[in-house]
């Protein structure tokens, strides 16, 4: 009876153990921010605790964590006369702690996006004004290395305001990483580069379909796979559009665009990220501007295609990042301009949102990352 009674005890307590996960928040620190936050968060209740947070790293805007865990990386989103950084922080698992181990040049101005490859041997950064990406070696320790390897963007679209030079604005890996994406808003593509994280001096080149065209305008932004890795879509920013492409090997063909506004909307567009729900069925789009929503559109299981299905006020203002979180039972989306991270229960037959009247206070929250707790 009392081993029955130990085992009960023991699943329950993992099962709890499972739900929990540490939210990195990721800010712009001009007016008082400092820097990155640490919170625990409970996927079961939706209950968030303050653990920690940085001392002096400006404007870390985006975030990436190492597959172990034990390392963060942040883009520092600076220009001109404080030419952009990349910083390398551990994590302490236990406390729930980050200590910078160093900075690097990122390799261009506003860096606004990094990955880092699961082996935790590559990260690789985005610079919005830079128009250019930069690869860096991670050493054992999970320090940042110098750039060794710069790639320039080339060329312009129609929009004349936004779109008079390259803007790269995401770094994606394929989900086997052998390939990377770059969407660049200036140009109206995604570039494709093949990626071989053994060549020490340079991973990235050419790929022998360099780009996917998307429609003159639109601004490519952000970019994620379906779970299948048949599928990928892409937010237009510019545009307020999702387009959906099926994958294979590097390879993106489009088969869909569909607005993520509401039909006939003539508010000014200003999409900004894009998830699919853990389980594949859903997608998610967040639209700042006038709108201030999350479109949600319900995935084709056969084709990949998307059906709007709703749109969820975001209860603040510039929703420029959301993360859902691994059971699919909460969303939670980080208000730019109104100092709030929001949190949603998510219905996961319908996809929809409901407003749980839960947020935390933050200044400026633009990045949103999770990590079990073990």
């Amino acid at each position: 009876m009392r081993s029955l009674f130990l085992s009960v005890f023991l699943l329950l307590f993992l099962g709890s153990m499972a739900q929990q996960h540490y939210l990195f928040i990721g800010t712009y620190t001009h007016t008082g921010s400092k820097g990155i936050y640490v919170y625990r968060f409970d996927a079961a209740t939706g209950k968030t605790e303050w653990v920690s947070n940085t001392e002096g790293i400006v404007n870390p805007s985006y975030l990436a964590l190492s597959a172990d865990g034990n390392h963060v990386y942040a883009v520092n989103e600076t220009g001109g006369e404080n030419p952009g950084q990349v910083s390398a922080f551990a994590f302490d698992k236990k406390n729930g702690t980050l200590q910078l181990l160093n900075q690097q040049p990122a390799g261009g101005d506003a860096p606004c996006y990094i990955s880092v490859t699961k082996n935790k041997d590559w990260a690789v950064v985005g610079n919005y004004s830079g128009g250019n990406f930069s690869a860096l070696p991670i050493g054992k320790d999970g320090s940042l290395q110098p750039p060794v390897q710069t790639i320039n963007h080339k060329g312009s679209s129609i929009n004349k305001d936004r779109q008079g030079a390259p803007h790269v604005h995401a770094t994606v890996f394929s989900p086997d990483e052998k390939y990377l994406f770059t969407p660049d808003l200036g140009t109206d593509k995604v570039m494709v580069y093949r990626f071989n994280a053994g060549k020490e001096k340079g991973p990235v080149k050419a790929h022998r379909q360099p780009f996917a065209e998307v429609t003159p305008g639109g601004g490519p932004r952000h970019f994620t796979f379906h779970p299948n890795q048949k599928w990928a879509y892409l937010i237009e920013e510019l545009s307020g559009y999702v387009a959906a492409f099926k994958y294979s090997k590097g390879k993106l063909q489009q088969v869909q665009r569909i607005a993520a506004h509401h039909a006939g909307s003539t508010a000014q567009k200003g999409s900004a990220d894009i998830h699919v729900s853990p389980d594949g069925q859903f997608l998610y789009a967040s639209n700042r501007g006038e709108e201030n929503n999350i479109a949600i559109f319900k995935i084709d299981a056969k084709t990949g295609k998307l059906t709007a299905v709703g749109y969820q006020p975001v209860g603040g203002n510039s929703p420029r990042n959301f993360v859902i979180d691994p059971s699919g039972n909460f969303v939670l989306v980080a208000n730019q301009n109104t100092d709030n991270v929001v949190l949603f229960k998510r219905d996961k037959q319908t996809g929809l949102l409901q407003a749980t009247g839960q947020e935390l206070k933050i200044p400026k929250p633009v990045c949103l990352k999770l990590m079990p707790v073990h």
